[in-house]
């Protein structure tokens, strides 16, 4: 049966990788999906953020290269979202989702309001 549990995970990242300890540490194994090889959609890029509770900027990487490249930083929330649908490494991480709900875990203590 797989988890109910989705962690959008990126194994580069540290914050994504001790987010994952944490759920395991929870005992919780995850479905892991590693967004840059396989992307979200832009309409569920859309849903986490609105689910997580938290603005589109806010899910935006800002110190990836790309975001100053695209030239991001007036963007409105429907060209921020093109612009991660189409370069996934836009998009911040991890979101984690749970039966309880979404998070975006920046902080990773983010994460315990859903476990």
């Amino acid at each position: 049966m797989p988890s109910t549990t989705v962690i959008y995970h990126n194994p580069r990242c540290s914050t994504s990788r001790k987010t994952l300890e944490l759920l395991r540490d929870n005992g919780i194994e995850p479905t892991i999906v590693e967004y840059l090889k396989t992307p979200p959609s832009r309409s569920e890029i859309a849903t986490l953020i609105a689910d997580a509770g938290i603005d589109v900027r806010t899910a935006v990487r800002k110190r990836e290269s790309l975001y100053t490249d695209l030239n991001l930083a007036e963007a409105g929330d429907d060209e921020l979202l093109d612009a991660m649908a189409a370069n996934p490494i836009l998009i911040e991480r991890p979101f984690v989702v749970t039966p309880k709900g979404t998070r975006l875990a920046r902080p990773i203590d983010a994460v315990h309001d859903i476990l």
